[in-house]
Formats: structure tokens, sequence, C-alpha cells
């Protein structure tokens, strides 16, 4: 083989190796490094205030800076909205594959099925899978965390 080829072969290669290896690395590492700088933050502001008043009830302003944690009605509706989101992708990648499968097939008077038109299809039903899961999960959430849900609602109401 031609040395010429592998090169080119490689750097056609480097897209997808960075899409797929390098980009999701430098997030995780930024989000580390978000939540890192933040509770760095909220520690020097306890540091602060304790040494401004050393008779502060730390535990309360604790509860005050801390990030606030998602209710389980919150989560349930994130839930939602990602299997609302993947199972509208998924289908829509799966109509573009058939959209492109009938178009293929138009032009050349035979089924024949490219690899991009194999590559969305693919894609599609993973997506799918993910989406239909994701809503099968809200709908059994939903179900079994009903009471925690209601009885957290109300502790919120006779907080506010």
């Amino acid at each position: 083989m031609n040395s010429n080829v592998v090169w080119v072969e490689f750097i056609n290669t480097l897209p997808v190796i960075a899409c797929g290896c390098i980009l999701p690395i430098v997030f995780i590492w930024l989000e580390t490094r978000r939540k890192i700088n933040e509770s760095r933050d909220r520690m020097q502001i306890i540091t602060t205030a304790i040494e401004k008043h050393p008779d502060m009830d730390v535990e309360e302003l604790m509860k005050k800076i801390s990030p606030k944690k998602k209710s389980l009605k919150e989560k349930l509706l994130s839930k939602l909205l990602w299997g609302c989101i993947t199972t509208i992708l998924g289908i829509g990648l799966i109509g573009f594959g058939i959209f492109l499968i009938n178009t293929i097939s138009k032009d050349t008077q035979k089924i024949h099925m490219a690899d991009d038109v194999q590559t969305a299809i693919a894609f599609g039903v993973v997506l799918l899978g993910i989406g239909i899961a994701f809503l099968i999960n809200y709908g059994i959430g939903k179900k079994m965390l009903a009471k925690e849900i209601e009885a957290e609602e109300k502790k919120h109401d006779h907080t506010t």
C-alpha cells in the first residue's frame, strides 16, 4: 500500500477520532474543572464569613450557598424532555434514511444502500431506542414515585 494513501486515510479519520475520543474528554475535563471552581468559591465564602463573624451558624450558611438539588419531579421531567428529543431525532434520521433509499432506488432503478444511508438509519435506530428507554423510565418513575413527589411538593409548599 502506498504511504500517501495511508496518510490520506489517517487524515480522513482525524475528525472521527477528534469527535469520538478527544471531544468527550475535553467536555468531562471542563465540567470537572467548573465543579471544582464552584466548590472552591463556596469554601472561600464560608471561610471569609467565619473569619468576620465567628459566631455565625455555618450550617445555615452552607444551606444558603449550596446549589439547589433537583426535585424528583424535575428529574422526571428532564427524562421526559430527553426522551422526546432523542425519539424525534431517531425518527427523523430513520425517515431521512428511508427518503435516501427511495431517492437512490429511483435514480438507479434498483435498491442500493450506500454507507451514508446505513449510518443514518443505524444512528436513528440507536437514538430511537434511547428515546424510548427515557420515555419508559419516565412513565415507570412517575407511577412508582407518585407518593414521594406529592410529599416533596407538600414539604416545599410548607417551607415557602
